[in-house]
């Protein structure tokens, strides 16, 4: 009775015990493997973001799946493995340069707006940036008689202020005066044309009336 009885709960081969020391052995391969798949995939990642970095103009083109299982030294399936699709991958990469900028969009307000695009903008300049020429020598002509025509207006207008405050000035006017701005508020913003006229020259008339109380870029709104 004793013999058959639960004392070392050990059958006479010792199959019991190397039983019950199997889950635990299981238990640290698949952590094992947890680390390693999180690790590979974190490499990935940081790879797509290093490539970015190397991107001018944001053009992303390049950022496939081949060209950063091949930076990343791994196999094109096991980018795939982790992220099932190429846009996956983009969105984490996305994700990441959000964190990298300390941009939260989800706790955005008017009051952090300005800081916002300040680390924005200051992020953006750690990428390479290349000019985008206007190919067609009509619209080239027009875009330098467009910036010839703002400087002039504030010159006269601003007359005291330094080059700089006001080349920085213009090219604040010149952002809301550009078909690309019109097209993204009819589009994008799904505004009808004379409501994205009325946002466009509201800002710029914001603009106007500082420059007339003499608050040049960078100036505190009181000053």
């Amino acid at each position: 009775m004793v013999a058959g009885g639960s004392g070392s709960g050990s059958a006479p081969d010792g199959t019991r015990g190397a039983a019950r020391q199997a889950p635990k052995a299981r238990s640290y391969e698949n952590s094992q493997r947890s680390r390693q798949a999180a690790a590979t995939r974190e490499r990935i990642v940081a790879t797509a973001t290093d490539l970015v970095h190397e991107l001018p103009n944001w053009d992303w083109r390049n950022l496939t799946v081949r060209a950063v299982a091949r930076r990343a030294g791994v196999n094109e399936s096991t980018v795939y493995r982790h992220f099932a699709t190429e846009r996956n991958l983009r969105d984490a990469v996305l994700r990441q340069l959000e964190t990298e900028a300390g941009v939260e969009l989800e706790n955005l307000t008017l009051d952090n707006f300005g800081q916002t695009i300040a680390q924005t903008f200051a992020y953006l300049a750690t990428f390479p940036i290349g000019s985008r020429p206007i190919e067609d020598p009509t619209f080239a002509a027009l875009d330098e008689r467009r910036r010839h025509a703002l400087r002039a207006a504030l010159t006269a207008s601003a007359a005291d202020w330094t080059d700089e405050e006001r080349e920085m000035t213009a090219a604040a006017l010149d952002a809301f005066w550009s078909v690309g701005t019109f097209e993204r508020m009819v589009t994008t913003w799904d505004l009808d044309p004379e409501k994205a006229t009325s946002a466009a020259t509201w800002v710029i008339g914001l603009i106007e009336a500082a420059v007339r109380d003499g608050r040049g870029p960078g100036q505190a709104a009181g000053a």
